[in-house]
Parts: C-alpha cells; structure tokens; sequence
C-alpha cells in the first residue's frame, strides 16, 4: 500500500529581504574557460566584431542612458586590456585607459558609474561594474606582494603573474557588512560620518576582518561605531560596489539598548528615526540620507516601507 503524502504548506518569504538590488545583474558570460586561453585575448583585439568598453579614469562613455561601445580600430594606443565576457551574443573587451580622448565616441559623455548607474540596463551596469572593479585591481597590484617584482598580465586581464618567483595573483574583493538596525520601537539608527560633514545619515558598515562570519562582523563594527549590541542579524542581500574593491553584505539587526555613543572618529553622530521623523527632517532638508542605488539605501527604505521622499525645493 502506498500513502499520498500532501504537501506541508510553506509561507512565502521574500529572499533575499531587499530582492533585486542594482549593479548586481547583467547577462554577462565572464567565459573563464576561454580566458585561460592565452590567444583569446589578441584575437579579439583583431575582430572587427569585438566591441569595446573603454574606461578612463572610471568613467565611461554614455549617451541616451546607454554605454557606447566602440571597435578595437577606434582604441587609443596604450590601452591596457581585459576581456569582460560575452554578452547578447558579442564579445567585449575592457580598453582601460590613462587619458580619455579628447572626442568621446558618438558624441558621448563621459561618466562614472555612480553618475548613470540608476539610468543604465542591467547588462550595461554590469559591465561598467565590472570593468570599474578590475581597472582598480589593475591600477592598485602592479607587483608581487612577495618580492616587488613587475608581475605580467596573463589569462587574458585575469590573472598576475610575478616573473620572479612564480607566483600567481587573482583580483580581490573586500567583503564588508552594511546593516540596518531597530530598536524595541521600530526605530532605525542611522550614523553620521566625519567624512559627510554631520549632516548626512547612513547606515553602519564595516570591513569583515580575517577569520571572521559575517554575524560577528555585524556584532563588532556596531559595538565599536555605536556602543552597543546587537542579536538577530539577518541577511538581506549583497551588492558589488568596486570602489575600490568591495562586496556589500547587507543584513538587519536589532539592538538590546538605545544608548548609543557614537566612537568619534569615523561616527561622529548618531541618531534614533522613527518613519515620521525621518520623513519630515528629509523633506524639511536637515538632513540627508543616502540615495539612488546603494544598498544602504535600498536597506533604508526597506524599513521605511517604501521610497523616502524628496526634499521640499524652495519656489521663487
């Protein structure tokens, strides 16, 4: 005899909590197999059907919302190059170079990716995400952390390798948690950095140290930026920020007092908000609160319950 076994309903919840953030999408096929290939690279420098990102300075050229990508005939000299991947069925390079040219393709602009990250696709953001994370790598680990020699670029922009000792050097990505938290009231707690000039607020956030969960990062850098503690933190959802080199961790926490004191250096204020009173101060201009498509903002409205609203503009 056989028993039908009907299935245990389960509630839907929302997973990760803040859903679809921006810069963490894009149909980008990076093709780490044929980047191994030491002859890839050069032969798409040569195609005509290549197209190119290029990229100086982190800015990139956009026009009508739209990165412009351009063929390797019309790259600059000096340009150093990465294969970003393939995406809608055509191969992009990264052009990454020292000075941008003094007539930007089609009339363009040039951007950085915070300028038009909110405006592009999400495969365009994608790719400006990535090549602006990969020039940095570039830009900042030109030797071998073990002798100082030069290293050489190999396995197509991937990849450094010391010509010295052998050694292989892969791009790096910081990891740092992000979190909002609540009180017994439902208050958020938004800090001040010394860097925003004390009237801008923001969540906390931190770098996880070596040998370190995330939990625990979450339980430090509040206890050293705020002076309490926290429990229940709860993931919530991740975003590249190449900025240099960082992987936001975003989570939810709820803090066990309100006595908070802010560690002076890099917090130089903090503040309790209930939804009415952040409201109002943002409307009323007093203060600021981050905006567009950090995930300290997406964090912030997801306490909120929806988008903040707009400052009051003063008419004439």
């Amino acid at each position: 005899m056989t028993f039908r076994q009907d299935p245990v309903a389960v509630p839907a919840i929302d997973y990760p909590l803040l859903g679809d953030l921006p810069l963490t999408h894009g149909g980008v096929d990076r093709g780490c197999e044929r980047r191994a290939d030491d002859s890839w690279l050069p032969s798409l420098m040569h195609d005509d059907g290549t197209r190119v990102l290029l990229l100086s300075r982190g800015k990139a050229p956009v026009r009508d919302g739209a990165l412009v990508l351009v063929g390797p005939g019309d790259v600059p000299a000096g340009a150093r190059w990465v294969y970003l991947g393939r995406s809608a069925g055509r191969e992009i390079v990264l052009a990454d170079l020292d000075q941008a040219p003094d007539t930007p393709p089609d009339d363009a602009d040039w951007l950085g990716l915070r300028d038009v990250a909110a405006g592009l696709s999400a495969d365009d953001a994608g790719l400006f995400v990535e090549a602006v994370a990969i020039a940095n790598w570039h830009a900042n680990h030109t030797h071998c952390p073990r002798c100082g020699t030069a290293t050489e670029v190999v396995q197509s922009g991937w990849v450094r390798v010391c010509p010295q000792d052998d050694s292989q050097h892969f791009p790096r990505t910081d990891p740092a948690i992000i979190v909002a938290i609540t009180d017994a009231e439902d208050r958020l707690l938004l800090g001040a950095n010394a860097q925003w000039g004390g009237r801008r607020y923001s969540t906390l956030a931190g770098f996880v140290e070596p040998g370190e969960s995330l939990e625990a990062a979450v339980v430090r850098e509040v206890g050293e930026e705020a002076g309490i503690q926290v429990h229940s933190a709860r993931y919530a959802g991740s975003q590249p920020w190449p900025f240099p080199c960082s992987l936001m961790l975003g989570f939810t926490a709820v803090a066990q007092s309100t006595a908070v004191v802010p560690d002076g250096e890099e917090i130089i204020d903090l503040r309790w908000f209930s939804r009415e009173e952040l409201s109002r101060e943002i409307i009323e201009g007093s203060i600021g609160v981050p905006s567009g498509v950090s995930i300290s903002s997406a964090l912030i409205e997801h306490w909120y319950g929806g988008p903040l609203p707009e400052p009051r503009r003063m008419e004439n």
